[in-house]
């Protein structure tokens, strides 16, 4: 029993990292029909802003707090700017490409221009094991377990119990509407690029301590939280939370009891049976568009 409540909480904390990003993936996708394939380059890439601070002589506290700003401002008004909005006047489709062709340069530019080997990056807390009624549990996963929570009812009311709030909402409700009520909607979906950088920077401080600082991280870390946001109802934020957080699990519990060579396939085949059986994801709510 001690050993299942241990992995459970590892998968927890992973599964808190995937669905900050899909919750990221969701949101852009709901305002302004945007599908980032770059996202898991938006995770790695704030972990070297942290760690290029740090060399700077900044202090970690300090560091991660420049890291978060410095994405904000690269990963979501440069990002929105300079990629979104040209591609999408021609379609989804060029979009897609655009974010494709971005992961492949943002994954090379660190590679080059930082290190090509994993990098050591500070934890939120000492490495160390905490006893909860007997059982042994990773104080780092806890502590992400924590942080995520925090960040994600933060999120939630933010969006629920603010003006502001409410006005990306009806954004990404319709924005046809929104626009005739008043609402400034190119300003709330760059409210929603900014919370997307945010959410992969927290995602990227949580993660880096763990799998280290490393160019190849968002290769996993996209498509987890691609699946985790198809699985979980791409148009639904909540849905995306429920998609991470059991694919996190279902992870981890497969790597205990089924076999590590094959808990790559996890995700795939959970994705698969969504698709046929559910396509609009657990939460998600079916779509009717006109031909």
């Amino acid at each position: 029993m001690s050993s299942v409540l241990q992995l459970l909480a590892s998968g927890l904390a992973t599964g808190a990292i995937y669905a900050l990003i899909a919750v990221g993936f969701s949101l852009l996708w709901q305002t302004s029909q945007t599908i980032n394939f770059a996202q898991g380059e938006f995770v790695m890439v704030p972990a070297f802003f942290v760690l290029v601070a740090m060399n700077l002589g900044l202090p970690f506290p300090v560091a991660a707090l420049v890291g978060i700003v410095v994405a904000a401002l690269v990963l979501g008004v440069l990002f929105k700017h300079v990629i979104v909005d040209p591609m999408l006047r021609h379609g989804v489709l060029p979009l897609v490409v655009a974010t494709i062709a971005l992961s492949l340069f943002m994954r090379e530019a660190v590679k080059d221009f930082y290190s090509a080997q994993a990098q050591p990056f500070p934890s939120l807390v000492a490495d160390r094991d905490i006893t909860i009624f007997g059982t042994v549990f990773s104080a780092q996963s806890l502590t992400v377990i924590a942080v995520a929570v925090v960040v994600v009812a933060a999120l939630h009311g933010f969006l629920s119990h603010t003006r502001l709030g409410r006005m990306m909402q009806a954004t990404a409700q319709n924005p046809s509407v929104a626009r005739i009520l008043g609402i400034p909607v190119e300003r709330m979906i760059l409210y929603t690029f900014l919370i997307n950088a945010v959410l992969c920077a927290v995602a990227s401080i949580l993660i880096s301590p763990i799998y280290l600082a490393k160019f190849t991280n968002g290769e996993t870390l996209g498509l987890a939280a691609f699946v985790a946001a198809v699985i979980g109802g791409f148009n639904q934020a909540r849905g995306a939370m429920l998609g991470g957080v059991l694919l996190g699990v279902l992870d981890n519990l497969c790597a205990a009891y089924v076999s590590a060579q094959y808990r790559a396939a996890v995700p795939l085949l959970l994705l698969v049976v969504i698709i046929l059986f559910r396509p609009q994801g657990i939460l998600g709510r079916a779509e009717e568009r006109t031909v």
